[in-house]
């Protein structure tokens, strides 16, 4: 990996490490709010994982001379992310029935709102660097 693509990802690392060890750490804090803190620790891996993958989809896409390569590749990050997160969340909440943490669903929520941010950041940064984007 080159020097540009790991300062793209960095942010999601951090933000996959932090929150991580939050949610571990904090279990008697969240517990207050009826967060349940497993919960939000196995949706930030999730949705980690999956930015992570859709971020290098994306990027690939970038030396691509297409420029509709870059937009499928978009359009296909949005909905392998979207998709996979809702899968997850209704498995969650199949599961569990009448205990679920709508706390924690709401916090995962945020949690897929920052990811987006961080992964559209990195991968604007990412374009301005490529001398063909």
């Amino acid at each position: 990996m080159n020097k540009t693509l790991l300062s793209a990802i960095r942010p999601l690392v951090y933000v996959f490490v932090i929150v991580t060890a939050f949610s571990l750490s904090a279990k008697a804090g969240m517990a207050r709010y009826d967060i349940d803190n497993w919960v939000v620790a196995g949706g930030n891996a999730l949705l980690f994982l999956v930015s992570m993958i859709a971020f290098f989809l994306t990027a690939r896409s970038f030396q691509n001379k297409n420029p509709q390569a870059f937009v499928r590749a978009m359009y296909g990050s949005f909905m392998i992310k979207f998709f996979l997160v809702v899968v997850a969340a209704f498995t969650y909440i199949i599961i569990v029935k009448k205990d679920v943490s709508k706390m924690a669903l709401g916090v995962c929520a945020l949690l897929y709102i920052i990811y987006t941010i961080f992964e559209i950041r990195g991968l604007n940064r990412l374009l301005k660097a490529n001398k063909n984007g």
